[in-house]
């Protein structure tokens, strides 16, 4: 199970949460893969590098096409996948501290013992 944050380096929203995403994969709780939406391949990577980079992997999708297939709205969005691959629960907008500790994280508990 993961979690796959849509983001992007020209994304203000994503700024507010990408701390919250910072800490959360020091804690090592749950591995977190990032999506690059609609952005260029080296001003993410810059913008990794300036605030710090939570991701396991990160890929761009560079057109969007990606994103659609997700069902992306806008960036920020984080989706819990579970070992299946199912979407178990789909945050629109910025994480927040609330979603994280509410919602979030019970579910990532609940679906590492199942």
């Amino acid at each position: 199970m993961w979690l796959l944050n849509v983001w992007a380096s020209w994304c203000v929203s994503c700024r507010v949460e990408h701390p919250l995403l910072v800490e959360l994969a020091k804690a090592n709780v749950v591995p977190v893969i990032g999506l690059n939406y609609k952005d260029k391949n080296d001003a993410g990577i810059a913008w990794l590098k300036q605030n710090g980079d939570p991701y396991r992997l990160s890929v761009v999708d560079a057109d969007g096409r990606v994103g659609i297939d997700w069902g992306v709205y806008g960036v920020p969005e984080t989706f819990v996948v579970d070992k299946n691959g199912v979407i178990r629960y789909k945050q629109i907008g910025p994480i927040t501290v609330e979603a994280l500790e509410q919602k979030i994280l019970p579910l990532v508990r609940e679906l590492q013992k199942a």
